[in-house]
């Protein structure tokens, strides 16, 4: 039974079937049309892989020079500071352990005994 607009399937015959090549096909060779287009593709894939790299690497340059410029301009006043003033004591800024001399020109002072006369 046949339906309007769909075709209708056939089982092919045997001598059909007989007549078939059983031999695999192979590659069948492209156009130069074909050639060129893949070329091209090729091409382009390869130009636009190096364009990016070349922009990746342009934005890293820019980031790392901006850094060294910010610590430069931050290392310079405070490089100024320190030499003037004596080497700041994280620990004595915050009052945990006593003010030391830096150079060690200041002799040490001995010991206080506690004997009651």
């Amino acid at each position: 039974m046949a339906f309007p607009g769909i075709p209708s399937r056939k089982t092919p015959s045997a001598a059909a079937l007989a007549e078939t090549p059983v031999a695999p096909l192979h590659h069948v060779p492209l156009s130069p049309r074909a050639l060129r287009a893949q070329a091209v593709h090729r091409l382009q894939v390869g130009l636009f892989g190096l364009a990016g790299m070349l922009l990746l690497v342009s934005l890293a340059n820019v980031i790392m020079d901006r850094a060294q410029a910010g610590d430069s301009a931050a290392a310079t006043p405070e490089a100024a500071l320190t030499s003037s003033a004596a080497a700041n004591d994280p620990l004595v800024d915050m009052g945990v352990a006593p003010e030391l001399p830096v150079g060690g020109a200041a002799p040490a002072a001995p010991p206080a005994s506690r004997r009651k006369p």
